[in-house]
């Protein structure tokens, strides 16, 4: 039977949190940073660079502005480019706001506006968040970042496909993607056939991968330019300027074909700390299956991350990873994880991600770890090339040798 995408990608509670005065900040101003994404765009892309321009003397910035060089039709051309940016980011505002607005606020038939005491609230760090969301979706939701996908998503999915053929008749397997980011890994599982459960704690995403997973009208409804932000190392100036079509496929029609030819898997998204969350006893021995793609390296703490994941997993269930060490931590001051540069919490939760205490591994030193919290590595493959937002064109090529692993947690092993 066909299936709109709506039954199962909805993410709720999110209201629930507006009794929280912290939470409801850092969802407005995810909200307000989209809407702001325009004016700020301009100002640094452009405007600033006009002024400099004009600095030039008089006999430069005129050598500049005619051929071949039109330097000042570039900055045209990226003006529009932001415009098209901007209308991806202002329908994720619009069609997000809605959720975190009173019955009062509601009016019929108008359209929802911010309300007047968080308008203009987002601040650089929030702004800088819309601006990565929207170059994310050259990766996650475009065609031509199916290569990116490959490399990343690849792994994951033949390994599940493995599990799941070794479970035959058992059902479809359940699956727990941390850090789901724009929800491209959790679209793809679910219609592989795995009941599969996205986990985010950034607002940006969330907002972002419900636009595209609920709301979204049609394949390749908007143009994103994503290597606009940056002047340096193209090799021409249509590199620059290149645009890409999104989402590459929509995703209630997919769900919808592939349901007609075989069981789709389940699909939702909760938009909470993973630790807080995860580590309760309600989802004690839950998954069989929890995949991590460059997720592990957004742990301040990597116990904590990796006891949780032993806790949720069924026993027998695997964690299917991929990813480099970023720490993303690294260069935080002690007890600043999970907080701005102004010392203010990014969830309005204090319980988990921002907990005191930080450490970094190698690659190996984590495989060590991991035996220690109690998993069985099945397989492990070291150099996988993964590329992350990559401009293949541009004279900068930055590459991860990523690590690749399965572990298993060991059957009779009961959280």
């Amino acid at each position: 039977m066909a299936r709109d995408a709506s039954e199962d990608t909805e993410w709720h509670g999110i209201p629930d949190s507006l009794g929280d005065p912290e939470e409801t900040k850092v969802i407005f101003c995810a909200l307000d940073s989209f809407l702001q994404y325009a004016k700020v765009a301009h100002f640094n892309c452009t405007h600033l660079r006009r002024q400099s321009f004009y600095a030039l003397p008089q006999k430069q910035w005129q050598m500049l502005a005619a051929p071949p060089f039109n330097y000042l039709e570039t900055l045209d051309k990226v003006d529009d480019a932001i415009d098209s940016n901007a209308e991806l980011a202002r329908i994720i505002a619009k069609t997000g706001l809605p959720s975190f607005l009173s019955p009062e606020q509601l009016l019929p038939g108008k359209e929802p506006q911010m309300p007047a005491q968080w308008s203009g609230c987002a601040k650089h760090q929030d702004i800088d968040k819309a601006r990565s969301t929207i170059r994310q979706f050259y990766r996650d939701w475009s065609a031509d970042g199916r290569s990116e996908r490959e490399a990343c998503y690849g792994p994951v999915m033949r390994a599940l496909g493995a599990e799941q053929a070794a479970k035959a008749g058992s059902g479809p397997l359940k699956v727990l993607v941390p850090g789901a980011g724009l929800a491209r890994l959790v679209f793809e599982l679910c219609l592989g056939g795995f009941d599969t459960e996205g986990n985010e704690i950034s607002y940006h995403q969330l907002l972002a991968s419900s636009y595209i997973l609920n709301n979204c009208e049609g394949a390749n409804q908007h143009t994103i330019y994503p290597w606009i932000h940056t002047f340096s190392n193209h090799q021409t100036r249509a590199n620059q300027l290149r645009s890409y079509t999104i989402p590459d496929v929509h995703p209630a029609t997919e769900l919808a074909k592939a349901a007609q030819y075989g069981p789709v898997g389940e699909m939702s998204m909760v938009a909470a700390d993973f630790l807080c969350l995860y580590g309760d006893e309600d989802h004690a021995d839950t998954y069989d299956a929890v995949a991590s793609v460059f997720f592990l390296d957004t742990a301040p703490n990597l116990i904590r991350y990796l006891e949780t994941i032993f806790h949720c997993l069924k026993p027998g269930g695997v964690l299917v990873n991929i990813g480099p060490l970023l720490w993303h931590f690294e260069n935080h001051a002690p007890g600043n994880h999970g907080y701005d540069d102004n010392g203010e919490s990014e969830s309005g939760d204090t319980s988990g991600i921002a907990d005191p205490g930080s450490f970094e591994l190698s690659d190996d030193e984590v495989m060590a770890l991991v035996i220690n919290i109690g998993f069985e590595v099945v397989s492990r493959e070291t150099g996988v090339l993964a590329p992350y937002i990559l401009d293949a064109q541009s004279m900068l090529q930055t590459v991860y040798r990523a690590s690749t692993w399965v572990a298993r947690k060991p059957f009779g092993e009961i959280s």
